[in-house]
């Protein structure tokens, strides 16, 4: 791949080619090396690839927020979080390692196509927990689960084939995961090259189980909240709140860095962004980042109007933006934010994922409740994950995505606030799962394929939806030319 962007991180990875010095004295130095990368990036950024400028603009500033929440993580960090933090983490974020390099440049020289960068992973479907509208319609017990020997097979798929070294766990509940004596913290200790973010209720997290996570040091915990005491205990059971706070200490206790997972819905999406939120969460009890996810109507009891309105979310948009430009923070919206990733992941696009449940299903998204390809069946056929990139419902993601704003220029690149598949563009994605006869993960998500009125709901939230935001696209993005926004 060409580009700006490769310059540019080679250009910052030069800059802090000593790390171990870097993270003494980071919060010196870090304005400065900003200041560069803003040149580099920004200022110098490929408009086809990365986008027009303020989407550089948004890219960088989210970046710089990951660097700096890292720097946290190592300043608080215990002893194997520092060395991760500076061996694996930072070094890879930046700039890739030749070791990823050649395995990335091997797979694009033999498919035409760079890999995925990661994965997420449920090894289980299990849970303590039952949360009103689940997307994975987890349950306490019964469901099967993927074996140890499943699981290691991905993982070196993936970094062998693809350079993949970043890892994503969720569930049911990652911590009720195991396989005799292998739990998830010891997947993690046996593939020390790669990277974990492990989504969890945070109700397991004890005082020995935080220790167990500072030993290995290569996992950060994302802990659902829903809000504060009363929005989380609705949805997740009286008594989780307290627990979590009790997880959250235990980690600061352990060296563990953790951050938070919101699920916004019209009830608490503009809480999950206020200025008490952010105190508490962040500066309070020492969250690095925070992941929202706006509830999708795909799990258990799915419901249309559960979602975000288009208001709603065109107010909440502003909100993130002053908390990653203002505040300098690490919060990520899967669907306000498509500027930070150009735009929809799913299908394995370049810079993107997929998902594999516990069945062995492997879905273009945790969102996109359908699938074509299973692991069990590809280790059958003696085939790998990569051929699972090539079926036809993977491939009629990316060729849309290609068509809507990937790699465009500019003046005719789809809006990237709202960029999600199946959520702001439903029409596109109903007529691609119809085609291809993919196959619902579950019995709810029947119900994107043949309940006419859940249809029509989302056809009429996609046209409000381009109603409020393209405007917004169009004079922020389009239309603001060279001007700058940096602080």
């Amino acid at each position: 791949m060409k580009t700006s962007t490769m310059k540019s991180s080679e250009f910052i990875a030069k800059q802090i080619a000593n790390l171990s010095s870097i993270t003494k004295a980071w919060k010196v130095m870090l304005p400065t090396l900003e200041k560069v990368a803003y040149k580099h990036f920004v200022d110098k950024g490929d408009p086809i690839e990365v986008g027009p400028r303020r989407q550089r603009e948004d890219k960088f500033y989210i970046g710089a927020n990951i660097v700096r929440a890292a720097f946290k993580a190592y300043d608080n960090g215990s002893q194997a979080v520092r060395d991760c933090m500076t061996k694996l983490f930072l070094r890879e974020f930046l700039a890739k390692s030749d070791k990823r390099k050649e395995k990335m440049l091997k797979f694009e020289k033999k498919y035409g196509t760079i890999p995925p960068s990661f994965i997420t992973l449920s090894p289980g479907g299990n849970c303590n927990l039952r949360c009103k509208d689940c997307y994975a319609a987890s349950v306490s017990k019964g469901l099967p689960s993927l074996s140890f020997e499943d699981v290691e097979r991905i993982l070196n798929e993936k970094y062998d084939k693809w350079g993949s070294w970043f890892t994503v766990i969720s569930g049911g509940e990652p911590f009720l995961w195991r396989d005799g004596d292998i739990d998830i913290i010891e997947v993690a200790r046996r593939h020390p090259e790669q990277y974990f973010l492990i989504y969890t209720n945070g109700t397991l997290i004890d005082k020995e189980k935080a220790q167990k996570l500072a030993e290995v040091g290569n996992i950060t915990t994302a802990i659902s909240v829903e809000g504060f005491e009363k929005e989380t205990d609705a949805r997740r059971g009286k008594g989780t709140y307290k627990k979590i706070l009790t997880a959250f200490e235990n980690l600061r206790n352990a060296g563990v860095p953790f951050g938070i997972s919101v699920t916004a819905t019209p009830d608490n999406a503009e809480l999950l962004v206020s200025k008490e939120m952010i105190k508490f969460y962040f500066d309070e009890q020492g969250a690095l980042y925070e992941w929202l996810f706006q509830y999708m109507p795909i799990g258990r009891g799915v419901e249309v109007d559960r979602q975000v309105s288009p208001e709603l979310r065109t107010k909440i948009w502003a909100r993130e933006q002053e908390i990653v430009r203002k505040d300098r923070l690490f919060m990520a919206d899967f669907w306000n934010g498509g500027t930070y990733s150009s735009g929809c992941l799913a299908g394995g696009r370049n810079g993107g994922y997929l998902y594999i449940d516990w069945l062995g299903n492997i879905y273009p998204c945790v969102f996109v409740p359908f699938w074509k390809d299973n692991v069990h069946d590809l280790k059958k056929q003696g085939k790998t994950l990569t051929d699972a990139l090539y079926s036809d419902l993977f491939k009629g993601i990316r060729d849309w995505q290609l068509s809507y704003n990937l790699m465009r220029k500019p003046d005719v690149r789809g809006n990237e606030i709202r960029p999600c598949f199946i959520r702001d563009h439903h029409k596109e994605a109903h007529d691609l799962f119809i085609k291809t006869g993919a196959k619902p993960g579950y019995p709810s998500a029947e119900v994107c394929l043949h309940d006419q009125d859940y249809y029509n709901k989302m056809i009429q939230y996609d046209d409000k939806l381009a109603e409020l935001l393209d405007p917004i696209w169009e004079e922020k993005y389009l239309e603001s030319g060279e001007e700058t926004d940096k602080e």
